[in-house]
């Protein structure tokens, strides 16, 4: 289920509004610095959410931007207090994709391409096992312990009965064709896969060979969307020992076309569906030949 209050969402959304009175206020990064007494890149790693703020350093960051609006000041010191709090997924330790989790765990819909392989949230346990244990190199068994459970406690919020994720997954052709860990495996995932696509909040469709070239040769991309920002995305690029997410407008709207003519060139949802289950029924009898 998604936290009521997600420290990641709360320090982006914070920073990106003292960014915004900085800016008004005509201002300078290394000239607030300087005031507050402290080094110009503290300002950008609180302007950029990467770290938490707190409620005394944004009732100094008011006085210099003469912020006057006692309700103005409350409402950003409870989010200085909201972001100092700790995530469900602290627990497990230092994550490298944990900015993302955040992200995740607070949005309202999230449109992905997955080029390569099934995305994390529709993963069976024996899938995400494989590809963890497959595309990380050199994890510890408890390591490999610690990134499948979290992988499964992320797929809470598509199961959350409150407030579902929206999900909409534009879904390679060859991530039903590769075989991650086994013939079983993967039949038990592409059956999975078919079930979750059935669900009202659920949009899986399949782009297959024969579409050709695409937007999408490009790699992986996922827009979140959060239910009180409508307009303000979150564009999340993800890399083997980090992720770039990009807020721009411009770029949150190039990818959205991006989706949408991916939209356009794969198979409806019922198609996509049938497809998966013709691909299923391919390693049964497979299996059956060996």
């Amino acid at each position: 289920m998604a936290a009521k209050t997600n420290p990641t969402v709360r320090r982006r959304r914070l920073g990106a509004e003292l960014r915004r009175l900085r800016v008004t206020r005509g201002l300078k990064s290394t000239e607030v610095a300087e005031r507050l007494m402290v080094s110009q890149p503290k300002i950008s790693h609180l302007e950029n959410g990467n770290r938490a703020i707190s409620p005394r350093d944004v009732r100094d960051l008011c006085v210099i931007y003469e912020v006057t609006d006692e309700q103005v000041i409350d409402s950003l010191m409870e989010m200085a207090r909201e972001s100092g709090q700790r995530g469900w997924w602290h627990p497990y330790g230092d994550l490298s994709d944990s900015v993302y989790i955040g992200l995740e765990t607070e949005a309202a819909s999230l449109h992905t391409h997955a080029p390569m392989m099934v995305p994390d949230l529709l993963q069976t346990p024996a899938y995400a096992q494989a590809v963890i244990g497959e595309t990380i190199p050199r994890l510890t068994a408890e390591q490999a312990a610690t990134h499948l459970k979290v992988r499964l406690r992320r797929q809470h919020r598509i199961y959350d009965p409150a407030c579902p994720l929206r999900l909409w997954v534009i879904l390679d052709e060859s991530a039903l064709r590769r075989v991650v860990g086994s013939l079983d495996i993967m039949r038990e995932q592409l059956e999975h896969l078919k079930a979750l696509s059935a669900e009202p909040h659920i949009t899986v469709q399949v782009l297959p060979y024969t579409a050709g070239a695409h937007p999408g040769l490009s790699g992986q991309f996922s827009i979140l969307w959060f239910a009180d920002s409508p307009e303000a995305g979150v564009v999340y690029l993800e890399r083997f020992t980090s992720g770039l997410y990009l807020e721009k407008p411009s770029d949150v709207r190039h990818y959205g076309v991006m989706h949408d003519h991916l939209q356009a060139q794969a198979l409806t949802p019922d198609d996509s569906r049938d497809f998966i289950t013709h691909t299923a029924r391919t390693y049964v009898d497979a299996d059956n030949q060996s």
